[in-house]
């Protein structure tokens, strides 16, 4: 039995991959006609962005055995600044946070951008790299922040740095509570469960079902905090007591 679910597994994998990698060769002619299109008059990269969610979303359109759900989305702006911070289980996590369908501009590992297609797709939507622990890169990736920021364009961070193993919230680094203080724009923190099961952290096979959920927490103001670190351990409390509530299946909605 265990061996007939391995082989199924590694069949739908097959499967999956090789439509990820047809279906990104179509999709990326697409985004570089649109951003050509669309250069002259959205300087910002909306519509790429908003193409580039529905890229993502594909594959939960067509895997009927993987879920999402969202709530929340209409809290987030379609103009003005503000940072969406996330808590960050998987690989998943990305296809799915594209499902806001809301613009914003990702914070992404440097070497993300060198993937074929997806890669060069985040260079066309002028998303921001980051090399982790290389503190020029760091003070480039808050420069670059702050511009998005000032033109009315939302960034979206995961604070903890990394994946994580074992599913619970890691400490949250400072970066974006940084950016929400100094450009005086409010953190709206986004959590994520059962994206865990969706693509692994290593190897290819997949799991075979996965059920998402995305809640979009009401935005919080940093001025009411007397500085970064007490507003940076107040979103990371409640990003934890939302994900542990969405966990245990609790239906009651987040606070309004």
């Amino acid at each position: 039995m265990w061996h007939t679910a391995r082989a199924i597994r590694t069949f739908l994998s097959i499967i999956f991959w090789a439509f990820l990698a047809v279906s990104s060769t179509v999709l990326f002619i697409g985004a570089v006609l649109i951003w050509l299109v669309t250069l002259p008059f959205d300087r910002d990269g909306r519509v790429l962005h908003l193409y580039s969610c529905f890229w993502a979303q594909l594959y939960f359109y067509v895997n009927p055995l993987w879920r999402l759900k969202v709530d929340g989305r209409e809290r987030l702006p379609w103009r003005g600044p503000a940072v969406l911070v996330s808590n960050h289980e998987s690989l998943g996590d990305i296809l799915v946070l594209f499902g806001l369908y809301r613009p914003f501009k990702w914070v992404s590992k440097a070497e993300n951008f060198k993937l074929p297609l997806i890669g060069w797709n985040m260079r066309l939507n002028r998303y921001v790299p980051l090399v982790r622990g290389d503190k020029a890169s760091i003070a480039q990736m808050m420069t670059d922040c702050e511009y998005w920021l000032a033109r009315g364009v939302p960034i979206l961070m995961f604070p903890e740095g990394t994946r994580s193993f074992d599913g619970q919230v890691k400490p949250f680094k400072d970066g974006a509570f940084v950016l929400a203080k100094k450009m005086n724009c409010p953190i709206i923190p986004v959590v994520l469960t059962g994206t865990a099961r969706t693509l692994p952290k290593h190897g290819w096979v997949l799991d075979t079902k996965a059920d998402c959920h995305v809640q979009v927490m009401p935005p919080v103001d940093p001025a009411g905090f007397h500085d970064v670190h007490a507003l940076r351990d107040y979103v990371r409390d409640l990003i934890i007591a939302e994900k542990a509530r969405l966990d245990s299946g609790v239906s009651t909605p987040a606070q309004a």
